[in-house]
Formats: structure tokens, sequence, C-alpha cells
């Protein structure tokens, strides 16, 4: 099939922001793609070449791009690197050179699918001496024999911004449109597998039940919406519940085929070598032939037996070497908290409670090995907010509260489990820099640097690029305190456009003017940023015009919010 075909595809779903008319854009599309490459090409409309939970990576860098446009289009590196700058985009600056050439080579009947697939799967196999002039020359070979406008979704394909607004929902309602099934089989075929790209040869087929849970394959998980008071937990899930810790750590999905162990992330990414030590515990303390823990792996300090907060064994997710050192420095307990597959069961249709005894009867529990998440089933209100205080007092996060009739179900649902947290306060941040957009953000500022305040110097606490629109919405007066709504990566680039004071590459610097709201849910230490402090999950709340440079949060009161957090 020629690449052609789905660039036209990606020109048509970057003219519209309308959710409908993308889908339809896909519908229709995909009724024309043949059996033989319908994976490949779900793959590319993500932006990818391969499935979300696919170790494989490109790696291929902008510095590295930079070269093959060069090597492909002769002209001067430097000059290239001037021309993004100018443009914020490198697809547009491949497309524009490629226009220009005087003479092109290999021009042949065209691209196909398959050779986009086949030359970029390619990058991600080669290791060792020579590796970057191979990676290069793929891309240069593709590039030659692109058009100008195939040339600017393939540079954006390998740099992972290719952002023709194809999110998960749309393709999953494209699919369910082009083989008439039901979105929610197409969503609950997806929550088994993570491949969309096999969930739409599933539906072609007339197999799309036919998907269920593999274990040693990742799936996702069940996720608890959060409320701000046991009576509202109550409300939620109903008298009596199940409470349980939440814990600082984070979430591991463990499998055992029978012969293999394998440890996924929330996103699904694989970490069973970097927590390789946690294979011995599970062999000698989990009963069953097969089976699938829903867990949180919890960071501990060596002497004291205290827990510690996430961000200490953050760094043991990304670790490739020195992975034997970084386990002894930094040890973690499983705590077990559900089951979702036991014996060549799926248990998701079973009950809380039941699931429940059975994580009780198959798990020999060893403090600082592995032990069941602490519970407590209850209908008082005072039992619960003891339950809740005892929590904080230990370090962790709060409590889970579960309807003890619930299923296992993918993602947030109501009814199902409900989560309450300490109460962070948010903080006035001013932003002091930024990142040129890529892709459809190209001439847009589309992460932000926030920093707090120390006497008279402004010191940085974290990027954030969440709870910004695309859309072109304003408000008629900035100044005012709105949610966010109103306010685009568009309108705040116009606001911070002129208070630039320095460029370097894609990264800019700004003189503090414009501050924010923003919320999060927890601080951590770190050394990455000048405060000593960053903020975990932000998310700006409010555009904050009307506050003064002296109301900016200062860094006393990052401090006494961050040792207040854990009570």
């Amino acid at each position: 099939m020629l690449y052609s075909d789905l660039v036209k595809v990606y020109e048509d779903l970057e003219k519209t922001t309308k959710r409908l008319e993308k889908t339809e854009i896909i519908s229709k599309f995909l009724e024309k793609v043949p059996s033989d490459c319908l994976k490949e090409v779900i793959y590319l409309l993500q932006g990818d070449v391969f499935p979300h939970w696919d170790e494989r990576k490109l790696g291929f860098s902008s510095r590295l791009m930079l070269k093959a446009i060069s090597l492909s289009s002769g002209v001067n590196f430097k000059e290239v690197e001037k021309l993004w700058t100018k443009a914020g985009d490198l697809g547009i600056v491949a497309e524009n050179l490629i226009k220009n050439k005087k003479q092109r080579t290999l021009v042949s009947k065209g691209l196909t699918i398959e050779k986009i697939i086949g030359n970029l799967r390619k990058i991600s196999t080669f290791e060792g001496q020579g590796t970057v002039d191979k990676k290069i020359s793929l891309v240069v070979e593709l590039i030659n024999c692109a058009e100008p406008t195939e040339a600017r979704f393939i540079v954006r394909t390998v740099l992972g911004v290719l952002r023709v607004g194809v999110a998960s929902g749309i393709l999953r309602d494209s699919i369910a449109k082009t083989f008439n099934k039901e979105i929610k089989d197409v969503e609950e075929a997806y929550n088994n597998f993570i491949d969309y790209g096999e969930v739409a040869l599933s539906a072609k087929n007339d197999k799309l039940k036919s998907i269920g849970l593999i274990v040693g394959r990742p799936c996702k998980a069940m996720l608890a919406i959060r409320v701000n008071s046991i009576l509202e937990a109550f409300k939620a899930v109903g008298k009596p519940a199940l409470f349980d810790f939440k814990l600082d750590g984070f979430r591991a999905m463990i499998h055992y085929t029978g012969k293999n162990f394998f440890i996924f992330t929330r996103r699904q990414e694989n970490v069973t070598n970097q927590f390789k030590e946690l294979i011995l515990i599970l062999k000698e303390n989990v009963k069953g032939k097969n089976y699938i823990l829903d867990t949180e792996l919890v960071g501990y300090d060596i002497k004291s037996g205290r827990y510690l907060p996430f961000q200490n064994i953050s760094q043991r997710i990304k670790r490739k070497y020195n992975i034997e050192e970084m386990a002894r420095k930094f040890p973690v307990e499983i705590n077990v908290f559900d089951i979702l597959y036991y014996n060549d069961k799926d248990l998701r249709e079973k009950k809380q409670t039941e699931r429940r005894k059975l994580i009780e009867k198959i798990v020999k529990e060893k403090e600082k090995r592995i032990v069941v998440v602490e519970k407590l089933v209850s209908d008082n209100e005072d039992e619960v907010e003891k339950f809740y205080e005892r929590s904080l007092r230990n370090g962790f996060e709060g409590i889970v509260c579960k309807n003890l009739e619930s299923n296992y179900k993918a993602g947030r649902y109501v009814n199902g489990w409900v989560k309450l947290k300490g109460v962070m306060e948010n903080l006035d941040l001013v932003i002091t820099g930024g990142l040129w957009g890529e892709g459809k953000r190209a001439k847009w500022l589309s992460s932000f640097i926030l920093s707090c305040k120390s006497g008279n110097k402004f010191l940085e606490i974290g990027k954030v690029g969440t709870g910004i629109k695309e859309k072109n919405l304003f408000r008629k007066n900035v100044h005012e305190k709105k949610p966010l709504e109103g306010v685009t990566f568009k309108e705040l680039t116009k606001l911070l456009k002129p208070l630039i004071v320095k460029e370097e590459g894609k990264k800019v610097f700004i003189k503090p003017k414009v501050i924010v709201e923003v919320g999060y849910e927890e601080i951590q230490k770190s050394p990455t940023y000048s405060s000593g402090y960053a903020l975990r999950f932000p998310k700006i709340k409010f555009l904050r015009l009307d506050k003064p440079l002296n109301e900016v949060s200062s860094l006393k009161e990052v401090e006494i919010l961050y040792k207040g957090q854990r009570r």
C-alpha cells in the first residue's frame, strides 16, 4: 500500500479538530486498507511503528534528524539548524528543503507502508559501533525517496511528534465504525491487549471477543476516582466498604506464566530486569501455576525500615546499568492488593471480596519482602477516619475505598474504587522559560518552566505542559482569574513572546511576569531544579495575571508544604 494514501489522511486530520470528523476520515480510510498491512497502518496513525506495549524504541534524536536532513538535502548542518529554530518543526524543514532540491535521487514508483515500517523498525535493532551512521542512512533513504509532504510526516513519525490529533478514543471509535462493532467491545479488547493494530485485525475478522487476558502481555489497570471526604467515599461505593492504605510506591502488574515472570508498570512498560530480585521472593511466597497480581512496589530505608516516598525508587524504573547496586541501595517491598488471573482463569468478573480472599490465601507474607496491603471493612465513619489518619502517619498517601461487590474493570468507573488523599494547596508560580513545540504546536511554546521565589531570585521547580488547550478560545479579559478552558497555547505564547530574553535552540528564557496557579499531586526533592524541589504531575489551573511578582509562592512555602504533605 502506498504511503501517499496515508499522508492524505494525515493532511485531512490536520484540517479539523472535531472528533466526529476525525473518526469519519479514519473510518473511510480503514475500509480500503488490506488485511496484510492493517496493523502497520494503525501503528502509523498513532505516530509509531510498534504497538504501545512493545519495548522496542527508535531512539532517534532531533540532532540525528538534523544530520539526516542535511545529508538528504545537501544543505549545511548549521543552516538546517537555523531553519529549525525559525520553523520550530523539523518535518516542515525537511518538506521545504525537498521542494527546493534541484536534483531528486531514486525517483521510484512511490514509497510503500511496508518500506516505511521496514526501515524504521530496523533502526531499533542496531547496537554497537557504527550504529548512529546506520540509523541515519535508513532515514536518509526514506527522505530521498519521499515527496515533500511525505518527508514531513516521515520526520515527525521518526521523532515521535506526529500530532495529527488521533487520540486513543478516536481510533477506538473509528475501528468500531469501520467494522460495525460495539465501541465497548473494541475498548475491552484493547484493555486486554494494548494493541489497536491487533484489535483492528480481530475486528475485521470477527474475532474481537476472542481477545482475552494473556499472561505475559500487559493489560490496563483499574483506577480510582478521587473524592474529598469519607462521607463522599461511602456515597460512591456504598456501605460497608473495603478500605486499603494508598501507598506511595509505583503500580506494578506482576505476571507469572508458569515459567517466566514479567513486571509491568501502569503504563505497560516492562521493568522485569530492573526489579529481578523480586522473582525469587515471588517464587517462594506466592502459590499458583500462573497468575496476574496487581501490586504496589514501595521503597524502604535499609537501616530504619521506614517506608520512603516514590521519588526514592523512581530512578530504578528507567535504570539500564548497575541494576544490582541500585536494588541494594533502594530495596522495595511487594504490596499485593488485587488479582486478575489465577490458575488459567480470568477473575475480573469475580467480586472484590472473593478476589481479596484468594490473595490472602495464596500469598505468604514476609515483612519488607511481600505483604498483602492492610485492609479495613467498615461502615463507620469514625473508624475509617482513624484508619485514614494512621495511613498518613505511616507516610502513605491516604486510602482507597472499594465497593465490596465490584468487579475488576480497566480505567476509572463509578461505584468501583475511589481514593481519599491529603489535600495539597495550589502554588502560584511564575513562568521563567519554555520550549517551542513541534508538529501542530510548532509556532507555540508548548512546555513551560515554573519557578518559585527566594528573596529576589526565582528558582525553578518544574516543567508543565498540561492544563492548556489547543483550540482557539479567547477571553476578553485575560487578567481575570478563570478556569483555563479559554487559555490556549497560542494565547500563552502571545503573552510570553515579548518577554523572551534569550533563546538556545528550542529552549527560551523568559522574563518573570506571567503567573499561573498550579495544582499537583506531590512535592518531591529534586537535584534537577534550582529550588531543590519538583512537582509531581503539575497542571496549570488558572492564569493569574491579576497577581504581582511579590505574591509568587516562596521557597519557604514549598518547604512547609513538602514537610506537611505526610503529616
